[in-house]
Order: C-alpha cells, then structure tokens, then sequence
C-alpha cells in the first residue's frame, strides 16, 4: 500500500505541482525539501489560518524561507483561497 502511495505522488509530481492548501502528508512530503516535521508544521499552518492566500505566504511558516521557495518554485502552489 505505501509503493502504491509513493507512486501515485511521484506521477502527481509529474504531471504538476502540489497545491499546499489541499494536499495531504504525504503528498506534502514528496516536495524536495518538505519531511514529515514540516509537512505537519504546513498541516498545523492550515487548520489555525484556513489556507494559504499564495506561496509567499510559506515563510511565515517555521522552517521555510526564500531559499526554499526559490528551490520549489515549480513544484507548490495554491488553490484559490478565500481567508476572513
């Protein structure tokens, strides 16, 4: 079962970028860059502030910086995102 979860994020990764306001775990995790501690930390980001309004908005999370985003620019983004 795990195989076929960790091939069916890889054909995602291929054919698109991973959206951080739906993906789950261990789509998270397959983001260069991206272990389970910071995808946790991007799952906890989430449920206090509703989704990310766009990627520069990562920062604000621990463990992500410009370096990050610069490296995985092609692979993240954000679906629409509609905060109060």
């Amino acid at each position: 079962m795990k195989l076929f979860l960790l091939l069916m994020v890889g054909a995602a990764l291929c054919f698109g970028a991973v959206d951080i306001n739906k993906a789950d775990k261990n789509e998270l995790m397959s983001v260069s860059g991206i272990g389970e501690v910071k995808a946790d930390a991007i799952l906890d980001y989430r449920k206090k502030h509703s989704c990310f309004k766009n990627v520069e908005e990562l920062k604000e999370v621990k463990g992500f910086g410009e370096g990050f985003l610069e490296k995985n620019k092609k692979n993240i983004k954000t679906s629409d995102c509609k905060k109060k």
